[in-house]
Parts: structure tokens; C-alpha cells; sequence
């Protein structure tokens, strides 16, 4: 039954030939410059100067623990102030912008779920066949 499919695939591997094709052996390079360098697309075409003048930050991690991206990046950052620093109730009641809700059930009724009857429960559950029966 699958003959034909089987001779095709066969037929398909055997042609095969791949697209990309390689010059040459590979080789890893001698010397590789891992020295800082500005990002080509930098505006300004020059490093920071916390990273040029004798800084503090050797690796990336260093600088990462300095850096500050929407909130501190720190890894070491201290209960008493910070994040998690207060318990939430002690940060007071939280209560939504007026004409904002946080749940359904605090709009007006008329916007609140309908419940389902008895017979719309036993068409969903029969998958429809209960309703031309």
C-alpha cells in the first residue's frame, strides 16, 4: 500500500545533494580579541567611562550588579529595604482607580455572568445531539 511512497522517498535521497556547501576545513582562529569594544551601532562610538577609566566593573556580572533597568538589578538585595522589604499588609489597602474594577462581580448586574440553564448544560454536555433528539 505504501510502494509507491516508499520508491519515492528513495528516489528523493538518492538525488539529495545539500545546499549549503562549505570551503575549506574549519578551522578555529589563533588569537581572538576579547578586548572591550562599543557596540557598532553605539551613538556615541565609545565605551562608558565607568568601563574605560579604571573602574570597578571587570566583568559584565559586576556591572549587571551596579545597573539599574526598571527596578535594581542587584543580586544582593537587602530585606529591611527593597523588594519584599515590607509585608503586604503593611503596605496598606489596594483599591482600583475610580471606573476601574477588578473583578466582573463589582460591575453592575447587568454585566455580571448569566448562569446556564438545565437544558443549554445538557446540550453542551451531549455535544449538541441532546437538542434535535
Amino acid at each position: 500500500m505504501f510502494a509507491t511512497r516508499v520508491l519515492r522517498q528513495a528516489a528523493q535521497h538518492a538525488e539529495r545533494s545539500p545546499s549549503i556547501r562549505f570551503i575549506g576545513k574549519r578551522t578555529i582562529p589563533a588569537s581572538i580579541d576579547h578586548s572591550r569594544q562599543p557596540h557598532p551601532q553605539s551613538p556615541t562610538h565609545s565605551l562608558p567611562a565607568s568601563f574605560t577609566s579604571g573602574s570597578s566593573h571587570t566583568t559584565f556580572s559586576a556591572y549587571r550588579d551596579h545597573a539599574q533597568q526598571f527596578g535594581p538589578l542587584r543580586k544582593s538585595i537587602k530585606l529591611e529595604s527593597g523588594i519584599g522589604g515590607a509585608a503586604g499588609s503593611q503596605l496598606g489597602p489596594v483599591s482600583p482607580p475610580e471606573g476601574y474594577y477588578f473583578d466582573r462581580n463589582d460591575l453592575p448586574t447587568r454585566f455580571h455572568r448569566t448562569s446556564l440553564t438545565l437544558d443549554e448544560i445538557e446540550a453542551i454536555e451531549s455535544g449538541g445531539a441532546a437538542a434535535f433528539a
